[in-house]
């Protein structure tokens, strides 16, 4: 089999699958882009395709797509695109994250490549069901959470954003373009301690897209809000750095829970 092309965003999600890739035998050719992400090449954002060539100078067919982007990226000045990245921009009729991801997977799989599931060799990363991390939640602090749950998975669905705090059955801030550490900041200041967080997939999510993902930063703005408790969807939301997010957890008796 031959090398795996990964554009990398920003964060650790990129080195992880780099690392579960060298465990079942596969080279990865980790593609940075400049003032994001680090790699074996690097390529200015926009410049799609100088990207191609690159690709293909390395023989490489399959693709994956992880890290993060910044949402507002898409509203930068076209002038920074060369000429097929300007192809690409023309047919965005949506700016939404899943919308932006699948038409550039489109076009690159027009021109040859295939675009992967990521999953398998990051299973590792996927959140349980049940009790992750921290004490068992008590019957109110669940109910937020299913309550959230619900919200957020209706709003990731519509492609506004992943993540919903609540706190007493109240809505307490839901994420759009400004991430999830902002959000939680912002309910944080809104409602005060005791609130819970909960992260959800869209319902017919494709792993190849915009999965979300937690990390220690996620639990240390929970924390430093005043939160109980970070929801995630099982199977569906990946835990970066697991072991260092369940030993902050159990420190500071905050419940990271699958639903």
């Amino acid at each position: 089999m031959g090398k795996i092309g990964l554009i990398a965003g920003a964060g650790e999600l990129p080195r992880a699958f780099v690392e579960g890739a060298a465990r079942k035998g596969r080279e990865v050719l980790v593609v940075g882009v400049e003032g994001i992400s680090e790699g074996d090449l690097t390529v200015p954002l926009g410049r799609v395709g100088k990207l191609i060539k690159l690709l293909k100078k390395e023989g490489v067919k399959e693709l994956v797509l992880l890290g993060k982007f910044e949402p507002r990226l898409v509203y930068a000045s076209p002038r920074s695109l060369d000429l097929t990245g300007l192809l690409l921009y023309r047919r965005l009729r949506r700016k939404n994250p899943e919308g932006v991801v699948k038409t550039f997977m489109e076009f690159m799989q027009e021109r040859g490549f295939t675009f992967i599931d990521p999953t398998p060799y990051l299973k590792e990363l996927l959140a349980p069901k049940g009790l992750v991390a921290g004490p068992e939640p008590p019957e109110e602090v669940l109910k937020d959470g299913l309550t959230g749950f619900k919200v957020a998975k209706e709003l990731a669905s519509l492609d506004v954003g992943q993540t919903v705090v609540v706190k007493e059955g109240a809505v307490v801030a839901v994420e759009a373009m400004e991430g999830t550490q902002e959000t939680i900041r912002r309910a944080a200041r809104l409602a005060g301690e005791g609130f819970s967080v909960v992260k959800a997939a869209r319902r017919l999510q494709d792993m190849r897209v915009d999965v979300p993902t937690v990390g220690p930063e996620t639990l240390k703005a929970v924390k430093e809000g005043g939160g109980r408790a970070l929801f995630l969807e099982a199977e569906k939301v990946f835990i970066l750095k697991p072991e260092e997010v369940k030993r902050m957890a159990e420190a500071w008796g905050v419940t990271v829970w699958g639903l």
